[in-house]
């Protein structure tokens, strides 16, 4: 018989986690479950005081020689360098800019200049086809520029889709609905062994798994600041390009976005573009220097981590956490017709779990909302995708008895019939 913990035990797993303390350096109203920081991070509690800063006195007081005395102009470089301690690259190879969708269509055009000059036989992109929209459609309107093929497949038909005419293959590393994780080396070599480079989709791993882009043997990567590196709504994203890739100096084999930020010497106002060394060449215009203090903040909270055990205690902890759940949605949610999307085993899931059903998801996550669960819903496409209720399990604040409570509130959400109330059939703009 399955053991299933009870919230005396769940509270008394809390009291003896050895990364209970980090939750202290968030802020988290009172009363609510958040299960979504895989969607927006919570708020670190230095932020409102260090970007009031920024703002009353860096801009307020100091105005524009807050570029040099207060180090706007390297702040891109210096939050990359942080980020880059969390997805397995080294200093100088991770730049904090402009937004993913922007960052996807540099590499991807990248890799496709690159691999024109090297391989001009290859035709297609491929990539999963439930993977984030917007990676989808940045890589469709790049093929109808350039008469690329746009080849869509399922999880399990990836390794056999890489053939001789492939170009680039661009996944998502964990599936932004099921929850899903990719074995990053294992593809990329498959990828490799055809002469096919990769772009790697970070956007629901940075700070959520383990991620080793040069061990991996990577090419590009980029992602987002405001999910689980908690750099508020908005936040800039990053991107890094593999070392044999960045310093290709020729223009055809350059990012497109060629802007002034990128250049070797943006303050000598040349006509013609001599793009910078290294990563700084992708980025493009001014960046956003209010946005990026809040993502330092962000990810100063999640890097005091390292003195707990680092990324190593966060997965344990987030193993532990969405295997909790799943375990309670098993025996407590027996015969309400929930499925479980997310994989079982450890190795192939992030730190979310997706749950399916074919009727009232959407009502269903409202009625949580409104009892202060905090979770989001995804539309399926009416075939192989069906609806998801999706919740984010972020070890840094979510504790053990917030899963079981969780659990119950669905629970009585489901036993009472609350869900059904007609309030929660209404559909907001953002789900």
């Amino acid at each position: 018989m399955t053991f299933t913990p009870t919230l005396q035990d769940c509270k008394l797993l809390d009291a003896q986690d050895p990364l209970r303390s980090l939750r202290d350096q968030f802020d988290l109203p009172a009363g609510v479950i958040y299960l979504d920081g895989n969607s927006l991070g919570v708020l670190p509690k230095t932020a409102p005081t260090r970007v009031a800063q920024a703002v009353a006195h860096e801009w307020g007081q100091d105005l524009i020689k807050s570029w040099n005395s207060a180090g706007w102009f390297t702040l891109p470089q210096r939050v990359g360098d942080k980020i880059a301690r969390v997805i397995g690259a080294l200093p100088g190879e991770v730049i904090a800019a402009d937004s993913t969708s922007i960052n996807l269509f540099k590499v991807l055009a990248a890799a496709l200049n690159i691999t024109q000059a090297d391989h001009p036989h290859k035709t297609k992109i491929v990539s999963e086809r439930s993977n984030f929209p917007t990676d989808l459609y940045i890589a469709e309107a790049l093929c109808h520029e350039r008469g690329y093929t746009l080849q869509l497949v399922e999880p399990d038909k990836i390794a056999a889709a890489l053939q001789a005419d492939v170009a680039v293959l661009m996944l998502t590393h964990v599936n932004y609905r099921t929850g899903a994780m990719h074995d990053m080396q294992a593809l990329t070599a498959q990828a490799h062994a055809q002469g096919i480079l990769t772009v790697w989709d970070l956007a629901h791993s940075a700070g959520a798994v383990p991620v080793d882009l040069n061990g991996s043997g990577a090419d590009f990567a980029v992602g987002c600041g405001y999910k689980y590196l908690n750099g508020g709504p908005g936040a800039p994203a990053f991107v890094w390009v593999h070392p044999q890739h960045t310093n290709r100096l020729d223009l055809p084999f350059m990012q497109p976005l060629a802007g002034w930020w990128g250049h070797a010497a943006p303050f000598a106002f040349t006509p013609d573009y001599q793009p910078a060394k290294g990563i700084t060449r992708y980025q493009c215009g001014t960046q956003p220097i209010l946005s990026l203090t809040a993502l330092d903040c962000g990810m100063d909270a999640f890097l005091s981590a390292e003195a707990l055990g680092g990324m190593a205690a966060l997965r344990q902890k987030s193993l532990a956490l969405t295997g909790l759940f799943m375990q309670l949605v098993r025996t407590r949610l027996h015969g309400h017709g929930f499925g479980i999307a997310t994989p079982a085993e450890e190795a192939l899931r992030g730190s979310q779990v997706s749950l399916t059903r074919t009727e009232g998801a959407y009502a269903i996550v409202q009625a949580l909302i409104a009892r202060g669960v905090m979770g989001d819903f995804r539309a399926g496409d009416g075939g192989l995708h069906p609806d998801i209720l999706r919740f984010g399990f972020t070890p840094l604040y979510i504790g053990y008895a917030d899963v079981w409570q969780a659990a119950e509130h669905l629970r009585q959400v489901m036993h009472s019939g609350e869900w059904q109330d007609a309030r929660f059939a209404l559909q907001n703009a953002v789900t």
